[in-house]
């Protein structure tokens, strides 16, 4: 669970109906009607009713109305309000920033991918050009590591489509039998939970994570995550050619990095995967080890050979 923060700036956060403008503010008085307790906000949201009080005396969010006995009474707006926030916090904002972010109102769907904000926050990351078929080695030897080796993993996994999500779901059914939590990003129809646990996230026609192609593993013991984003042009190429730009890496800050980029784009759409996740990723594991870092490097240029050699035969 996300805890309260710890920022102490000066003036409080202005409540929803002030930033939506005040015909917003006697609109949703009908259509929201503030009539929940705080005790089921904290259940839908899964933050503690101490730190809802306490987001409202520091921050002034949420703004509950106040019933004839008292009582703090929320609309179902405040919750939506509240999973933004959640949101941007597994995302890597502060505590501030994304409260600023939810109020403005700001559109929810996906605006970035895993790909570009793993380059935007580790910049040294090693991009390499590869075609689809070595991509997809890369991504299936994860795979195999994480079902073998990984204790309790959380999963992302970005398809594109879910022609290809279905081409490998008798492998994901049992990546997720063993995973915590196990999240797929496709042009689903509706987002929904499957057995597993297993999050369906649908991925809107004009969102970047159309064109990715990503996992995820997060383990104590067995880290690992590849995200590329696909030229486009690309039409005409066989569908094993079809050329990436991809990183990986097996360094643990890294991947937990990932997983929270992960887990801010799906709780977007299902805003309840932030209080499951956020106390599993909440924490900075260890660095990598000298001998991590002499087999990423070697990994790094295998990878420079194989993805040369299959551009190579791509042409």
């Amino acid at each position: 669970m996300m805890n309260s923060g710890t920022w102490h700036g000066p003036g409080t956060s202005p409540g929803p109906e002030a930033a939506r403008g005040p015909e917003a503010a006697r609109g949703s008085a009908v259509a929201d009607p503030a009539v929940l307790p705080i005790s089921e906000v904290s259940r839908r949201t899964g933050i503690p009713v101490a730190g809802l009080r306490n987001w409202e005396q520091r921050y002034g969010l949420p703004r509950p109305q106040r019933s004839g006995s008292g009582q703090r009474r929320y609309r179902e707006s405040d919750c939506d309000l509240l999973a933004e926030v959640l949101a941007g916090r597994a995302g890597g904002l502060s505590l501030p920033a994304a409260m600023a972010h939810a109020v403005s109102g700001a559109d929810r769907s996906p605006r970035t991918s895993i790909f570009a904000e793993l380059r935007r926050r580790h910049p040294g990351l090693r991009a390499h050009v590869m075609t689809k078929a070595v991509l997809l080695a890369l991504t299936r030897a994860i795979e195999d590591e994480c079902c073998a080796r990984a204790q309790r993993p959380v999963l992302f996994g970005s398809f594109q489509r879910r022609r290809f999500y279905g081409a490998a779901g008798a492998r994901w059914a049992d990546l997720a039998h063993s995973a915590e939590q196990t999240v797929v990003f496709a042009d689903f129809e509706r987002a929904r939970h499957r057995p597993g646990p297993l999050a369906e996230v649908p991925v809107a026609e004009s969102s970047p994570m159309r064109r990715e192609w990503a996992l995820i593993c997060d383990a104590p013991d067995q880290p690992a995550c590849v995200a590329g984003w696909e030229y486009p042009g690309q039409e005409h190429r066989p569908d094993s050619g079809r050329l990436f730009e991809a990183v990986w890496s097996a360094e643990p800050r890294v991947v937990r990095s990932a997983a929270r980029i992960g887990t801010g784009l799906a709780a977007a759409v299902l805003p309840e995967l932030t209080s499951r996740l956020a106390p599993r990723l909440r924490d900075e594991p260890a660095p990598a080890s000298a001998d991590l870092r002499r087999a990423g490097g070697l990994i790094e240029r295998t990878i420079d050979y194989l993805a040369a050699q299959s551009r190579s035969a791509a042409h």
